[in-house]
């Protein structure tokens, strides 16, 4: 036993496709995903920081990097049906967890288990760093699903997923970080020309004003 299935378990998730069962223009992995949110939550984390707030750039790191990665145990679950309720959301936490300390505890040596017990386990909490995450997580789903509206997809779940992260990233608005997303970047989003622009827009400043 050593960390040989860990490593290798790495490619496997360049090969989990988010969303899967719609179509549409680009794919994505979740290795990719949880580069993008590791590089957001970096930027996040510098607003912050620049605002006076200390960030521990470790337990951020770490919890990016590593968000998802019980997602090689289940795959991709799309955000309207994870979300449909809370207890759904709990049985399906419950399932990633159990099936993380399994492999942790089948594959791992036992030097490294409670190392990557902590590591591997959810990261969404009520620290900063967890915040951010949850942050970071929502707006890069934000753009996945921006880049298939934008592009004319006619699968009506990307406004769907569009919405619910913005509400989501809303939540946080107490963050300078979100802040800065809400009065910089999202404006600067809805401002080019582009399929669907008026939607979006209304959209976005109905849940804005909300």
């Amino acid at each position: 036993m050593g960390m040989h299935q860990y490593i290798k378990s790495l490619s496997d998730l360049e090969s989990i496709i988010r969303c899967p069962g719609k179509f549409k223009y680009e794919e994505h992995s979740v290795a990719a995903h949880s580069f993008k949110v590791t590089k957001i939550a970096q930027f996040l984390g510098t607003v912050e920081e620049q605002q006076g707030n200390a960030v521990d750039w470790r337990s951020l790191y770490e919890k990016a990097l590593n968000h998802d990665y019980s997602e090689l145990f289940i795959g991709d679950i799309k955000t309207p049906v994870k979300y449909a309720t809370p207890q759904l959301r709990e049985m399906l936490g419950d399932v990633e967890e159990s099936m993380t300390e399994n492999f942790i505890r089948n594959e791992m040596p036992k030097e490294f288990q409670a190392i990557y017990s902590k590591r591997l386990k959810e990261g969404k909490d009520e620290t900063l760093e967890g915040q951010i995450l949850s942050v970071a997580d929502k707006v890069d789903l934000l753009y996945e699903s921006f880049g298939e509206i934008q592009k004319g997809n006619p699968e009506n779940i990307f406004a769907e997923i569009y919405e619910e992260s913005l509400k989501t990233i809303l939540r946080f608005s107490h963050l300078s970080s979100v802040q800065y997303f809400l009065s910089d970047i999202l404006p600067d989003l809805l401002s080019g020309d582009f399929t669907n622009q008026t939607q979006l827009q209304n959209i976005s400043q109905r849940i804005v004003n909300e």
